[in-house]
């Protein structure tokens, strides 16, 4: 129970949280009464047995599972191996991140970033340490979980940590995602249930293959990053900024079906988006240049890589039922994990909510 405590306090880590933010959010939209209303994030790819995928978030899924249809629940249950991105309860997918988020030997931030940044970052650290034992619900305490604790499992190391993984960091550092903290995120949640119903589970990529592109960014853009997200971070606590994109509005697209890619490739490649129209001409061409590199080594590259992979799994294992749990964002847009599939060949169809699903 430790070790699953652990993994949870560790998954914005884990699975470099970007989305939550300061903001109250649009309202919670109504459970429908009818199955066939709710949306549907389930691709059947046809074969017999059928295989399929499912497209996740990374909230705690105690805000979405209700609206999550049941023929989705009954395909996850139903089939014989499931499949994440990332296997999120081995120990080593934590040591391997662990190890490639950190500056090389003997290097700490204060060597490397520019001091002014520097000082702006230690002084809103030490704000959010300050803060947070205030921003932590009783129900969080009731659990054990208390905020020096938390803190140090987010935030601890930092000085040995890569300019890159430390705006992510900061990114995840709000007031609403402190609050979140405790309850798995949907993918976990999904790998933990599998373990429970010992399911044969497996995972796509490696975790190399997510953090070496976010090591790939050159200097000036890593700083650029970082000095964004401590302005962003800054306005917020000034009250006099407000993110285009918050976790409130992510979880109301999943749950009520407003399929827009947008808001689910920031999600799915877990990167603020930086563009924005206040920036000056030279800024905004570097923030242009950010999101246009995430977009190919987060997504698009990613999408073939994990394709090619689950075509490797069906072709090696044609009697088995698989279920691939990946982030949303990888089946939405152009050049996703589905197109790369049917371009092999295969019949990949929309599952709506309601709609039976054969054994």
């Amino acid at each position: 129970m430790a070790h699953l405590c652990w993994l949870c306090l560790l998954q914005g880590s884990l699975l470099l949280l970007a989305t939550a933010r300061q903001s109250r959010g649009p309202p919670a939209c109504p459970l429908p009464a009818k199955q066939s209303k709710l949306n549907s994030f389930l691709w059947t790819i046809k074969r017999d047995p059928p295989s399929y995928f499912f497209g996740t978030i990374h909230v705690p899924y105690t805000r979405v599972w209700d609206f999550i249809p049941e023929n989705s629940k009954k395909a996850f249950q139903q089939s014989h191996i499931v499949y994440f991105e990332l296997d999120l309860t081995d120990p080593y997918t934590i040591s391997a991140l662990t190890s490639c988020q950190l500056l090389p030997q003997g290097e700490n931030l204060q060597d490397v970033l520019p001091r002014d940044i520097y000082r702006r970052l230690k002084r809103h650290l030490e704000y959010v340490k300050l803060m947070m034992p205030s921003w932590m619900t009783p129900d969080q305490r009731g659990k054990g979980l208390y905020a020096d604790y938390l803190f140090n499992a987010i935030a601890g190391n930092w000085e040995r940590k890569r300019p890159v993984w430390v705006m992510l960091m900061v990114n995840s550092l709000t007031e609403v995602d402190i609050k979140s903290r405790g309850v798995p995120v949907l993918d976990l949640y999904l790998a933990q249930e599998a373990e429970r119903l010992r399911k044969q589970t497996g995972a796509v990529e490696k975790v190399e293959e997510q953090c070496h592109p976010l090591n790939g960014l050159n200097f000036s853009q890593v700083v650029f990053a970082l000095n964004q997200t401590l302005l962003q971070q800054e306005s917020l606590r000034a009250g006099s900024f407000q993110i285009p994109y918050t976790t409130e509005d992510l979880i109301k697209h999943y749950n009520c079906g407003d399929l827009s890619s947008i808001i689910f490739s920031h999600d799915t490649s877990q990167v603020p988006n930086f563009i924005n129209a206040t920036l000056p001409a030279h800024e905004r061409m570097t923030a242009q240049e950010i999101d246009r590199y995430f977009r190919q080594e987060l997504i698009y590259k990613r999408n073939q890589r994990m394709g090619r992979r689950v075509k490797d799994l069906l072709e090696e294992y044609p009697d088995k039922s698989f279920f691939f749990a990946f982030g949303a964002g990888h089946f939405m847009g152009n050049n996703t994990v589905i197109d790369v599939l049917r371009r092999e060949g295969y019949e990949v169809e929309h599952t709506p909510a309601g709609q039976a699903i054969n054994k």
